[in-house]
């Protein structure tokens, strides 16, 4: 959830419990340790590994709602959007990347010392194939659930562009997608108040309540 909610008492995670909602917060590898889609899989084992145990946990992950920021969000919506098994409910993407075939902001597909290039093994412009099949943007389809996508419109890690674009493919696919810009807000909601992040985590929440419920 990050930096801007880990000191929260109660913790986002208790919060989301406490709205009636079970919690898995799923660990991926890296990059650095592996390369994509290696951390994708992790996601789709894990997914895996809950429904298999449904009944013993007491969920129903037919109603899973994914939800990260940042390199999260990046694999929530890919996740999402790659015919999951069981099918996700939606999906909360904050500030994530959609699009690594595309100069956006201060990313370009031909630097090497991007994050993105870091999890693709190499600069995306020398592996387009591999960039194309990392960018949820690519992988838009009519069944895709529905999406909460919030950014903030001063993001200087990760362009406000990637959530638009996102946005608007979506939509043109007929999925059903909301997308939340949020003024003065930089990567991770620095720039923001307290009471903001407050506010658009309360909401994100409610959000991923009405498809789990």
């Amino acid at each position: 959830m990050g930096m801007r909610t880990r000191q929260w008492s109660p913790r986002p995670f208790a919060r989301i419990a406490a709205a009636g909602l079970a919690v898995a917060c799923v660990d991926y590898r890296l990059s650095g340790e592996v390369t994509f889609p290696a951390p994708l899989d992790d996601l789709r084992a894990a997914l895996r590994w809950l429904t298999l145990r449904s009944a013993e946990l007491g969920i129903d992950t037919s109603r899973t709602v994914v939800w990260g920021e940042s390199a999260g969000g990046h694999l929530a919506s890919l996740l999402a959007l790659t015919h999951a098994d069981p099918p996700l409910a939606g999906a909360v993407v904050w500030y994530g990347p959609s699009d690594l075939t595309t100069a956006r902001g201060s990313f370009t597909p031909e630097d090497a010392a991007t994050p993105e290039a870091l999890m693709l093994g190499t600069a995306p412009a020398a592996a387009p194939e591999r960039a194309r099949a990392a960018s949820p943007l690519t992988r838009i389809h009519a069944d895709a659930p529905p999406f909460l996508l919030v950014h903030g419109d001063e993001d200087t890690m990760v362009d406000c562009s990637h959530s638009q674009a996102l946005a608007s493919a979506l939509e043109k696919a007929g999925s059903p997608v909301e997308l939340w810009t949020v003024q003065g807000a930089d990567h991770g909601w620095h720039g923001l108040p307290d009471d903001q992040v407050e506010e658009l985590f309360t909401r994100s929440l409610a959000f991923a309540h009405r498809l789990a419920a």
